[in-house]
């Protein structure tokens, strides 16, 4: 599928890590609705350990038993997803999403489930079995249940085309498949050969590729294979992380384009890590939220949401809803870092892009942590007369400037459209 913007939609961990359930999907699902969807939010994914009836937290249960059907393949745990119960797996929820006008996803693990092996459970439309086909010195280095699935193995490509027949069957629109971005090159026939099953099923599916880094001399390959594929590992709301992405975005930003994006992760936005704690929130400041925002959408990140959306306040729904932001979001073309510098001892960053409706966006960031102002000449920017336009988070309008005097506070931005 060619996803012509970069994915915009939410994800469940952040908030209840492996512990989800048909309930907090269902009704993150109807916020989104009624209140996110008519600004062009559409995804809501279902994250790890799905078949796994006793997760109860972000922490995985090493070896724990999974819910699997008699052809290998792992289905919903029906205490969790009661609407799976008589072999539906994930139809009955995706269909209800599908109601409200949005798009179902699910995230998958590289390869084929260890208990499967075990017990040399058939693979469907084969005479081949889990066990002629994994890759068990393939393992994933922080999670128990899978093992990889040999490519040069027959039965192998029938395997990963009954999954995504399932899926398909499902109604599934977006795949977040775990443990295959950053160990290139040592599993990359098995990418391959997964995309290629997802592609060949019948059904348009977003491929989402986890965990990062990504390796960037991978780049090439990553759009072949996908439509998204992280550039870190899990993203959380610290500030050293956030200002190691600007590093990150630096690298990745020429990459991003019609159909493959960069992705810097989710947005850990409003209330997050519910299973421990309902009262707790997001640890950035709101500055360093309007940060993150600024640099996901001028890089062209997917945005996914990571909090519980149905406790949001005021300010978190206004980084959602700020049309101009995602307008940026969707129009930049040929985003980069302009230059990355102290000034007056404070540490700033400059990126721009034009947009594909005309004009130019600028994004000005404050990674340092004093408050400053500063002036930015329209050289820099390779503008060499006044220029009129607007501040997308203030609304500010200006005509005619010959020089962009910007006060930021510290680890906070601005970001400007110019006509």
């Amino acid at each position: 599928m060619k996803a012509l913007t970069a994915p915009m939609g939410w994800n469940s961990w952040d908030c209840y890590g492996a512990a989800v359930t048909e309930e907090i999907v269902r009704q993150n699902a109807e916020f989104m609705a009624k209140h996110l969807k008519q600004y062009g939010w559409e995804y809501i994914t279902v994250d790890i350990q799905w078949s796994q009836p006793t997760a109860d937290n972000n922490e995985y249960h090493p070896f724990a038993e999974l819910e699997m059907d008699e052809y290998s393949r792992l289905i919903p745990a029906e205490n969790r997803f009661p609407s799976a119960a008589g072999g539906k797996g994930f139809g009955p929820l995706a269909e209800y999403i599908h109601s409200l006008g949005l798009k179902f996803g699910i995230h998958i693990m590289r390869g084929i489930p260890r208990q499967a092996v075990h017990r040399n459970t058939p693979i469907k439309g084969t005479d081949k079995t889990a066990r002629d086909i994994a890759k068990t010195n393939s393992i994933c280095a922080w999670n128990t249940d899978m093992y990889g699935v040999d490519p040069s193995k027959e039965g192998a490509r029938a395997y990963y085309d009954s999954l995504f027949e399932l899926y398909a069957s499902w109604g599934v629109d977006f795949i977040k498949c775990d443990d295959i971005c950053r160990e290139l090159p040592h599993e990359e026939e098995e990418m391959i050969m997964l995309s290629e099953s997802l592609h060949s099923c019948g059904r348009e599916m977003i491929l989402s590729l986890s965990p990062g880094p990504a390796l960037l001399e991978k780049a090439e390959l990553y759009k072949q294979v996908s439509n998204m594929w992280r550039i870190t590992d899990d993203f959380w709301d610290d500030w050293k992380l956030l200002y190691d992405m600007f590093s990150r975005a630096e690298k990745w930003s020429i990459h991003a384009g019609n159909g493959h994006w960069p992705d810097a992760d989710m947005l850990p936005i409003g209330p997050i890590r519910q299973v421990y704690n309902k009262d707790e929130r997001t640890k950035f400041t709101e500055d360093e939220q309007i940060t993150m925002m600024t640099l996901w959408c001028i890089m062209r990140s997917p945005l996914i949401i990571g909090g519980e959306m149905t406790g949001f306040d005021a300010f978190t729904m206004s980084l959602l809803t700020n049309e101009e932001l995602l307008k940026m979001h969707a129009n930049s073309r040929h985003s980069h870092q302009v230059w990355r510098k102290e000034i007056d001892g404070v540490e700033h960053i400059l990126w721009t892009s034009v947009s594909a409706e005309g004009g130019q966006y600028i994004a000005v960031f404050n990674v340092g942590d004093a408050d400053s102002e500063i002036a930015i000449p329209l050289t820099d920017l390779e503008l060499y007369k006044g220029i009129s336009g607007f501040e997308i988070w203030s609304g500010e309008k200006f005509e005619a400037l010959t020089e962009l005097k910007v006060s930021l506070k510290s680890h906070g931005a601005k970001a400007f459209y110019f006509e």
